[in-house]
Order: C-alpha cells, then structure tokens, then sequence
C-alpha cells in the first residue's frame, strides 16, 4: 500500500483560497503554541502568585530568544525547501532536510550545556526582582533541559510548512497543549511546584508533540528516513541553509533581545511593572497572531512560486495576506482600546499590577496597526530568498528604535509605562518603511536560491 503523500502545490489554483487555508491551520498552531506559555502564567498566577507570574515571564524570555535564534534557521529551511520543491530538485530537498536536522540536534545540546552553566549571570545581568529571582531559575534550568525537544518541533513544523502543510502541525501541539494545560494543573496546581512545575509541564508536552511527529513523518511518503546514516551534514545545502537562515536568526534574537531589554527596564519598576510587561506580552501573543500567521504563510508559499519562477503570483500572495490580517488585526486593536482592564484582570487581579498593564497597552497596542503591512512584506522578502534585507531591517528596527525609545520614553524622559509600550509600534514601523521601499525598488524579484 502506498504512503499518503505530505507535499501539496502551492503554485496553483486560486491564491486567495489556498493563502487561507494554509494560513488557518498556521494561524491556530500559533495560537496553541502561545497558550503553552499563557496557560503557565495563568494558572502560575491563580495558584503561585505575582512573584511566580514574574518568573515564569523572565524565564521564559530567556528560552525565548533560543528559541527564536532557531526558528530563523527552521524558516530559512521551509524557503529553501520550498523552492526546490517548487522547481522540481527532489535531491536538494532530501539533502537540505538532513543537513538541517543534523545540526539542530548538534546545536541543541551544545546550547544546553551552555545555557545551564550561564543561567544564574544571565538572570542577574536582567535585574531580577529578588521576589522572584528563585521562580525564574528553577523555570529557565527545566526548560533549558527541554531544548532539543523545542528545536526539534520547530523544525519538523518548517519542514512540512515547505512541503505545503500546515495542518500537521496544528494537530500535533494542539495534543501537546492540552497535555501542557493537564500537567500544569497537576505539578502547579495540586504539587504546589510553582514555576518549576509549569517548566516541567512545558518539557513534556513539547517532547510528545516531536515524538508524535517523527511518528508520522516516518509513516508518510517523506524525503527523510530517520535512518542513522543519513543524519549528515551536505556542504552546499549547509551553506545555503546558513545563507538565508542565519541572517533570520539574527533578526529574530536582536528583536526578542530588545523585548528583553523592556523587561529589564521594567524589573527596574519593581515587580508590578515586571508582572503587567510578562501579562501584556503573553496578551500580545494572541493579538497579533493573524499578522504573524498571514506573514508566514506568504513566505511559504512565495517561496514555492519563485521557486517555480511564477513572480506576479508571488506579488498577488502579498497584496493578499495583508488584506487578509489587516482586517482581523484592525479588530483586535479596538477590542483592546476598549476593554483594557478586562483582558488583563484575567490573568491577575493584583490592582497595582492591572493600573501598570494598561498604561503600558495603551501605546502598545498601536502595533497592531502596523504589523500586518510589516509582517506580510517580510514575508515576501523572505520567501524569495531575501533574508539579509529581512535581518538588516529586524536589527535597524530593534537596536535604532525600539531600544533607544524604551530608554528615552521610559527613563529619560520618566514617561514610565507608557512610554515603554510606546517603543513597540515604532520599531514595527521603521522596520516596515524599509522593507516597503526595498519592495518598491523590485529588487526582490531576483531569486537568491534557484537560478531559472
């Protein structure tokens, strides 16, 4: 009996219904994934307290930017595969998933080792409210220890979005997030384990959603075996991948660092100021996962149509995505104008905490706004290969703006919470400035992969 095939054309049939259907299941993969971390500060917050509330946040900021430097590795990989895919290079696929598994899994546990012996200097130089400096060491050091299961996931996710599926993805951390949310409620609820706990929980569940997949990867007609022998590293796929995934690693740790460098600003506040920045992230999460989800949709599937040399397609894609989550993101924004105090009292009903989270909203929450034009040109750019442009405008956006704002509105000029928010929409649009005017200029349009 033949194996169901796990590849599906993207260079086809109608952009508009195919950009939807594959940007869905990505959209409520993300979504799920963000509860990982929503359901750890909720149910940390209802059973542990504010100090826990703030440890889990610094933790996780820190897996955070790890986890970012690999998903612009994993995105790199679904542009490359993309675009092999849509020229027919069969070999190039093969060659480019063992090349990346293999130094993901040699990353990983370097990574670890590295990470664990850094952990207390790295919380530390965050300036760590002593409240809660213990919750934030023991959930860094667990979920540390889960690295290559995270990398792992991610990786196995870009590979399929390549092939042109994202409803796997969507089916495996929803089973995973229901088995995070169960062993939360167990560990934190009923052990009293507080932030480690909600780590441990964390761990698990990201294991059994890779597990699960290497399951059914191996089932299906994939280009990978799994086999010890083909775990090797190909040179040139190697330097490709590098080529267009590195500058997106860079990118994505740069933009997550200066998020840090606003939560260190606010452990400076005091523990109120820490806990409403971790709630309003962790709330952000969720009001942007259209732009996020849409843009990396238009990444995949431009890359699978400049793959095929099918450029006006590619533009269409575009145009379309940013239609598409601007309508939903323009929502969200008034939801959240309208009924601040709501959405943050879910999360804590500390008073003093709920006063600094909507100051800090306030202006935060002009991003949405702004990110599904920024999301959706990155996209594009990206998926044609593009990434140093992706980079350069990641880093000018992070270190020129949304750093330097966050210092002046926040401290220098003592505009306290609300002018950390403000720092946020700012970056989004210097970032998304660039990125239209190398658009307008067309250089996007040649292929820095497949030569046609």
């Amino acid at each position: 009996m033949r194996k169901a095939s796990i590849e599906r054309n993207l260079t086809e049939g109608s952009v508009a219904k195919l950009l939807l259907q594959f940007a869905l299941p990505f959209m409520f993969s993300n979504l799920i994934q963000t509860l990982y971390n929503v359901a750890d500060m909720l149910i940390v917050g209802n059973y542990s307290g504010t100090a826990a509330i703030s440890g889990v946040n610094i933790g996780g900021q820190v897996t955070l930017i790890l986890t970012n430097l690999i998903i612009g590795l994993t995105v790199g990989g679904t542009v490359i595969i993309g675009q092999y895919l849509g020229s027919g290079d069969r070999k190039g696929v093969k060659e480019t998933i063992g090349t990346l598994l293999t130094f993901l899994l040699t990353v990983g546990i370097g990574f670890t080792i590295i990470m664990l012996i850094l952990s207390d200097e790295i919380l530390r130089l965050m300036q760590t409210p002593e409240e809660s400096y213990q919750q934030a060491r023991d959930y860094l050091d667990v979920t540390l220890l889960g690295t290559v299961f995270i990398f792992g996931y991610n990786a196995f996710s870009a590979i399929l979005r390549g092939f042109g599926d994202s409803k796997r993805p969507l089916i495996f951390v929803t089973i995973a997030c229901t088995i995070n949310v169960v062993l939360d409620l167990l560990f934190v609820g009923v052990y009293g384990m507080e932030a480690k706990g909600a780590a441990i929980a964390t761990v698990i569940s990201q294991a059994i959603s890779m597990i699960l997949c290497i399951i059914y990867l191996i089932r299906s007609d994939f280009a990978f075996d799994f086999k010890l022998r083909s775990f090797r590293f190909y040179k040139e796929r190697f330097i490709m991948i590098m080529r267009v995934g590195i500058p997106l690693s860079i990118q994505n740790v740069i933009v997550n660092f200066s998020f840090l460098v606003l939560t260190t600003i606010a452990n400076g506040m005091g523990v109120n100021a820490s806990a409403a920045v971790g709630i309003v992230g962790k709330y952000n999460g969720f009001a942007i996962l259209p732009a996020i989800a849409v843009g990396s949709s238009v990444s995949a599937m431009v890359a699978q149509n400049m793959g095929a040399g099918a450029i006006d397609r590619a533009k269409k894609t575009f145009y379309t995505g940013f239609m598409f989550s601007f309508s939903i993101t323009f929502i969200v924004f008034i939801i959240t104008r309208l009924f601040p105090r709501e959405i943050l009292s879910v999360f804590d009903d500390d008073p003093n905490t709920i006063s600094a989270g909507v100051e800090y909203i306030s202006t935060f929450s002009i991003d949405y706004l702004i990110v599904p034009a920024t999301f959706c040109l990155n996209g594009l750019i990206t998926g044609s290969g593009h990434t140093i442009i992706s980079s350069i405008c990641g880093i000018l956006s992070s270190i020129g703006f949304r750093v330097p704002m966050a210092i002046i509105f926040g401290l220098v000029l003592q505009k306290g919470m609300w002018g950390l928010g403000l720092a946020a929409p700012v970056a989004s649009f210097a970032s998304g400035l660039i990125l239209f005017i190398y658009y307008a200029s067309g250089k996007w349009k040649k292929n820095m992969i497949i030569r046609h």
